[in-house]
């Protein structure tokens, strides 16, 4: 597929070498670009199908100079077939109301998210985000984004609890999961896997193609779950592939 978009409006950097926060030993690099204010959905839009990510008004993409690691992953929506166990966590969270709401932040939702950092990733690049940090990542931003809230059931004291949080960007061709993250007292309910299958239905009912999942690092431990879900989609040199069996194996 050819991409579009107003280069003239892009200027990319290169950021200098660090620690790699997925593979020990190793370090990162990134390409990344200012997200125009004007027409930045539809460069957002291009610059995601191209293997970027969006951090507030920044695109990103890994530009490692000795690790090809990092690969971009997105599930496509028409050929999915859920898994018996994917099916139970459907099943599981079955009475979880899901609210999508505008992109602004709440405290309720930043003290969601302290206890799943705390919890989670304690030792990671966002342990430390104070609440002007989480505005900015939710309402930074001139692209089609939203939250989606999964709350407890309503009862007559006012909404449920609120459990799960998904910040989503609305692409032309799918739905981006910018960020999630969970109650992680809730372990059992497979929040996270729950949450991408929940909104693989959703871009069904929309009738978008792609849910787009970020980076797929093989060998790290953060982020190999992405593997499980099949048939997925990486972004090699050639284009959009099939993720191979063994690939999968490999990650387990």
């Amino acid at each position: 597929m050819t991409q579009h978009f107003p280069t003239r409006q892009l200027r990319f950097f290169l950021t200098a070498p660090s620690p790699c926060p997925y593979l020990p030993g190793r370090e990162e690099r990134k390409v990344f670009a200012h997200l125009p204010l004007l027409d930045g959905a539809a460069v957002n839009d291009s610059l995601t199908q191209g293997g970027f990510r969006r951090s507030q008004n920044i695109a990103y993409r890994p530009a490692c100079e000795s690790c090809a690691a990092c690969v971009s992953a997105r599930l496509p929506v028409r050929d999915y077939v859920f898994s018996r166990s994917e099916r139970r966590v459907l099943a599981r969270n079955r009475g979880l109301e899901r609210h999508v709401v505008e992109a602004e932040a709440t405290l309720e939702q930043f003290d969601l998210l302290r206890r799943y950092l705390t919890s989670r990733h304690a030792g990671g690049g966002m342990a430390d985000m104070t609440w002007p940090d989480y505005v900015a990542m939710v309402e930074d931003t001139a692209v089609r984004t939203h939250i989606v809230e999964y709350r407890t059931a309503t009862t007559g004291a006012g909404p449920g609890e609120l459990i799960a949080c998904a910040l989503v960007d609305q692409l032309a061709d799918g739905l981006s999961l910018v960020y999630s993250f969970f109650d992680p007292s809730q372990s059992r309910h497979s929040l996270g896997s729950f949450m991408i299958l929940d909104h693989l239905i959703q871009a069904g009912l929309m009738d978008l193609p792609y849910v787009y999942l970020g980076y797929w690092v093989q060998g790290s431990q953060k982020m190999d779950y992405k593997a499980r879900f099949s048939p997925l989609e990486v972004l090699r040199p050639q284009g959009w592939t099939l993720i191979s069996a063994r690939d999968r194996l490999a990650a387990e």
